[in-house]
């Protein structure tokens, strides 16, 4: 297997593996709700991020609830592509650039309190990012709620392309 490369991403997050565990979280979700503005703006928080899992969290809080006081549905499709694209992301090359190919929810009941996402890539996964030009994962994400529950089910898949396309 290809050895992962440091790529930008996961430069500028090895900066806070010194720090405390009491704080890494909250800066490291500073900073990524900083990469990608929606992130923050939703305050998801990264308890976890490495090469193959990322795990991210949201509260239910006004900012983010629906009409019946849970975590709004495409609060819950955040969560979720946030989880699977940053653990698509720690991999990438950085000419590489990753994009959102499927992104499929099926919501199959009410959520109970805040949620939590866990994605997860397989050795095999995190070859072919590394080394095919361009090319898909799925990459498989667990959505649980207060009770440890499932609420939903998702289908994450990501392309990665070179950054710089060829000439014709």
């Amino acid at each position: 297997m290809t050895t992962p490369r440091p790529n930008q991403l996961s430069r500028q997050l090895a900066k806070f593996s010194g720090l405390p565990d009491a704080l890494r979280p909250s800066l490291v979700s500073f900073l990524l709700g900083q990469i990608v503005p929606l992130v923050g703006t939703a305050r998801l928080r990264f308890e976890e991020v490495s090469s193959q899992r990322v795990v991210v969290s949201i509260r239910n809080r006004r900012r983010v609830q629906n009409h019946i006081k849970g975590v709004h549905a495409a609060a819950m499709a955040l969560l979720a592509e946030t989880a699977t694209g940053f653990c698509v992301g720690m991999n990438l090359p950085d000419d590489k650039l990753p994009l959102i190919k499927t992104l499929r929810v099926d919501y199959l009941k009410r959520a109970q309190g805040d949620m939590r996402a866990v994605a997860q890539l397989t050795p095999q996964q995190i070859e072919q990012i590394l080394t095919l030009d361009k090319g898909e994962v799925t990459v498989p994400v667990s959505i649980t709620d207060d009770t440890g529950q499932e609420p939903i089910a998702c289908e994450m898949v990501w392309a990665w392309v070179p950054k710089q396309r060829k000439p014709a």
